[in-house]
Order: structure tokens, then sequence, then C-alpha cells
């Protein structure tokens, strides 16, 4: 092996040690990306968990007051069939009295 061979291996030996350095900060780079994605990712899970929870508080808010607003047309409808058969019994002790 003489020098010019020599300067040729250490020449790239020279380049493939500033690749290698290059493609270590692009891997950093890429690293720092897919932290950061990570963190997104987590924010956003949750945010969606606090969503479902208030989601799950208001259809249980929802469903109370369905079952008691059918508690009240319950009440409301039997009050009124009661309501009108007094009437009818009524109106019909009118008309049987003439």
């Amino acid at each position: 092996m003489n020098d010019d061979d020599a300067r040729r291996m250490i020449a790239l030996l020279e380049e493939i040690r500033d690749q290698q350095r290059v493609q270590l900060e692009r891997q950093a780079d890429a690293l720092a990306v897919s932290r950061e994605h990570i963190v997104r990712v987590r924010e956003q899970a949750d945010r969606a968990d606090r969503l479902q929870e208030r989601a799950e508080a208001l259809q249980a808010k929802s469903a109370l007051v369905i079952g008691r607003s059918r508690s009240v047309v319950g009440f409301v409808l039997a009050t009124i069939v009661v309501l009108v058969v007094v009437l009818v019994v009524y109106v019909g002790f009118l008309i049987l009295r003439r």
C-alpha cells in the first residue's frame, strides 16, 4: 500500500465518518419529531377521555330527566283519564236526571 492509497483510504474513512454524523443528526431530528407526535397523541387521548366523561355525564342527566318526564306524563295522563271519566259520569247523571 503506497501513500496515495493511504490518502484515498483516509479520505474514504473521513467521508464515511461525516456521513454517519449526518445520519445521526437526521435520526436525532426524527426522534424529536416522533417524541412531539407522541406528546400530541397523548394530549388528544386525554382530551378524548375528558370529552367521553362529559358525554357520559350528560347521558346520565338526560336519562334522569327522561325518566322524570315519563313519570310526570304518566301522572298527567292518568289525571286526564280520571277527569274524563268523572265528566262522562256527571254528564250521564245530568242526562238521566231529566
